[in-house]
C-alpha cells in the first residue's frame, strides 16, 4: 500500500545538504536533487522540501536516516492509507526526535497509555500535566521550528515519486 508525505528540511548547513540527498536517494531509491534555497531564520543555512510518494513506513525510514545529524532541522509527514495512520517526525539540535501518529484530518493521536503515564506522574509530582501533554503533542518542536517553517511559506514544493 502506497502513502505520499512530504520532508521539510527546515535549515542545513550548506556542507551537509548533499548528504541530506543521498541519505533521502538511499530511503527512496531513486537520484534526488532537491531545490535549496537559502534559510533567512538561520544565516548560512539552506532549506528545502519535496513531496515524495511510497510505501506505508516511509516517513519512519527518511527520519531515521536523517536524525543524529547536528545543525539539521527537519520535519517528515506521511499521509494517512488504508493499511496505516499518517505520522509526523520533527527533529531539532537540540530537542532530538519527536514521532506523533496523525488521524485522516492532520490530529495527532496519543495513545491511552502515554497519556495515563503522563497522568500517573503528574499525580506523582514528578512533572506537570499540562507540561506532560504539550510534550506529548509535540509544542517544544513546534515552538523551535515555527520561525524557520515560516520563513519557508511560499517556497516550492517538489513531487517526488518511489516505484512501488
Amino acid at each position: 500500500m502506497t502513502t505520499r508525505g512530504v520532508l521539510y528540511v527546515h535549515s542545513a548547513p550548506r556542507a551537509l545538504c548533499p548528504h541530506v540527498e543521498w541519505a533521502v536517494a538511499g530511503v527512496l531509491g531513486v537520484r534526488v536533487q532537491l531545490d535549496w534555497i537559502r534559510q533567512p531564520a538561520a544565516p548560512g543555512t539552506w532549506r528545502s522540501e519535496f513531496s515524495w510518494k511510497g510505501r506505508a513506513g516511509t516517513a519512519s525510514q527518511l527520519a531515521s536516516a536523517l536524525r543524529g545529524w547536528d545543525l539539521l532541522r527537519f520535519e517528515v509527514t506521511a499521509e494517512p492509507c488504508p493499511t496505516a495512520e499518517g505520522e509526523r517526525y520533527s527533529s531539532t539540535p537540540g530537542l532530538g526526535i519527536f514521532h506523533a501518529v496523525t488521524g485522516m484530518h492532520g490530529d495527532i493521536l496519543i495513545p491511552e497509555d502515554r497519556l495515563r503515564a503522563a497522568l500517573a506522574r503528574s499525580k506523582r509530582g514528578e512533572s506537570d500535566l499540562e507540561a506532560e501533554i504539550a510534550s506529548l503533542l509535540g509544542k517544544p518542536w513546534d515552538d523551535e521550528l515555527e520561525s524557520f517553517r515560516h520563513a519557508g511559506e511560499g517556497a516550492p514544493v517538489r513531487w517526488l515519486h518511489q516505484v512501488v
